[in-house]
């Protein structure tokens, strides 16, 4: 009876092969190398449960004939081959036929680039690369050797539908309010909440999905900082804007759209270079400028809408809390109103501007100004 093969991984360097063989609770490790050759036997429990396994490999170069230079580190979740090359140099694969077994795969976690050892050997080097991320065309190369096609993982494929998704929103917020006000100049202003507030809270709504990204780790940052924007937008939309009809067709609410639209048909696209380490220099620019005029500007036209709807909320008591009733609480919107825009209005947009300037600093860089004085 033919023994199975275990699971075999392998990447290389200029220098060096790996072959990680997939075993656990290995007994009796038989191994053989030779210049261009490399088999084990052993017992263990593998992709087929407790058995016998073995495999061999007829190896695309030589290896250093110096049993010496090899190493080999057995462990209880597997057996670790450094093999030598005889000569420095990058093979195209592992083994002389092209046709690989089901069994042997890529060691994508150990995989190096070519180039980094091609780099200027004074240049002391700082380990292994990124490979999905610094060599991208070659990542690719590997993965269609691998699958026969580019495998992308449901995180990506998630996150690129949500970008584009609220991309597409945004963009018909933008395209429909455009062509209104075209169509009807100035006229177009008190009726943009009934063209595009459906569109627009159903966009909202979804972004509260940003504030679990970071949480489950498809994202990087502080999930607190998406909080605090998608939180004080949708307290600005439905609680200023949908809860009080007399606010829906002031302009100021057309302003306020059009800023946040602009703001996230950009935002959007930028998320999605990302995702694909793609670097687009304006988008980039765009980002982390086009909130230097914008966020002002939008935190100005929020502030008129929470002062306008000071005396709509005292005269229709909306969310109004009165006493007595059965929790013994009272409170009062227009004075949570009133407090915010003296004490809390500024502070939270200096506390928004510092971050996105930390952010820019980050990305662009700082930008020294010469100043000449004739």
């Amino acid at each position: 009876m033919v023994s199975p093969s275990p699971f075999v991984y392998w990447a290389q360097d200029a220098n060096n092969i790996f072959i990680k063989v997939d075993l656990k609770d290995i007994k009796d490790p038989k191994v053989d190398l030779s210049k261009n050759y490399v088999a084990m036997t052993a017992n263990g429990v593998g992709a087929h449960g407790p058995s016998d396994y073995s495999f061999s490999l007829n190896l695309f170069g030589d290896i250093d004939s110096d049993d010496e230079v090899h190493q080999t580190k057995m462990s209880p979740r597997a057996v670790e081959f450094v093999l030598k090359k005889a000569n420095s140099s990058w093979w195209p694969r592992l083994i002389k036929h092209q046709q690989k077994p089901a069994w042997l795969k890529v060691d994508f976690e150990r995989w190096k680039s070519e180039d980094e050892d091609l780099s200027d050997s004074n240049i002391e080097n700082s380990g292994a690369k990124d490979i999905m991320g610094d060599y991208p065309e070659l990542y690719e190369k590997l993965k269609r050797d691998e699958f026969g096609y580019v495998k992308e993982d449901v995180r990506k494929v998630y996150l690129v539908f949500y970008n584009l998704t609220q991309f597409i929103f945004f963009t018909y917020i933008l395209v429909v309010m455009g062509v209104r006000f075209m169509k009807d100049g100035y006229d177009s202003h008190p009726g943009t909440y009934d063209a595009v507030g459906p569109v627009f809270k159903f966009a909202q709504l979804i972004q509260f999905l940003e504030v679990m990204h970071p949480i489950f780790g498809y994202t990087k940052g502080n999930p607190m900082v998406p909080l605090a924007q998608v939180t004080g937008r949708a307290l600005i939309l439905f609680v200023m804007i949908e809860a009080e009809p007399r606010m829906q067709t002031k302009p100021v609410v057309f302003y306020l759209f059009f800023i946040w639209s602009v703001i996230e048909v950009i935002r959007y696209p930028y998320y999605i270079t990302e995702i694909y380490k793609r670097n687009i220099g304006l988008l980039t620019w765009l980002r982390y400028t086009i909130w230097i005029p914008l966020y002002p500007l939008g935190a100005l036209c929020e502030g008129i809408i929470i002062l306008r709807n000071i005396p709509y909320f005292e005269e229709t008591q909306r969310f109004v809390v009165s006493m007595p009733n059965s929790w013994n609480f009272t409170f009062h919107m227009p004075t949570v109103m009133r407090v915010y825009l003296l004490l809390l209005f500024f502070p939270g947009i200096y506390s928004l501007m510092s971050h996105m300037y930390r952010a820019r600093i980050r990305k662009l860089g700082p930008k020294k100004l010469k100043a000449k004085f004739y």
